[in-house]
């Protein structure tokens, strides 16, 4: 780790057993398990809430997936604005907006009234 007086400049990460991982940082996945585990009650152990069937699997991990990657901003994805703007010094970002899927972060009333596209 290298500092600048009490602020953390940057990290160095070096194998030291084996060849380097091609990424080797897990917080993104295991922020994701995370949020999973908290969301779905049938991925914690000794619980109540069962998915047998696919459906009672797919919609709320499908859910946990929107909220995860549209609706919530991430602290490592925000960016450093040129002047404060209302008091502001960082602009939130979602996963969605750091690879330029959306302008902005969306909400939940938004994703419950859209219209689905035609085929």
């Amino acid at each position: 780790m290298h500092r600048k007086g009490r602020r953390l400049a940057r990290v160095e990460v070096r194998a030291t057993i084996g060849p380097p991982a091609a990424l080797p940082y897990a917080v993104f996945l295991e922020r994701l398990n995370g949020k999973v585990g908290n969301r779905l009650g049938c991925l914690t152990r000794k619980t109540h809430a069962f998915a047998k069937q696919a459906a009672l699997w797919d919609a709320p991990f499908g859910l946990t997936l929107y909220d995860h990657n549209w609706l919530r901003p991430h602290i490592a994805l925000r960016v450093r604005l040129a002047e404060w703007a209302a008091g502001r010094r960082y602009d939130q970002r979602t996963p969605a907006m750091a690879i330029g899927l959306t302008d902005r972060v969306c909400t939940w009333t938004e994703f419950l009234t859209m219209r689905g596209k035609a085929h």
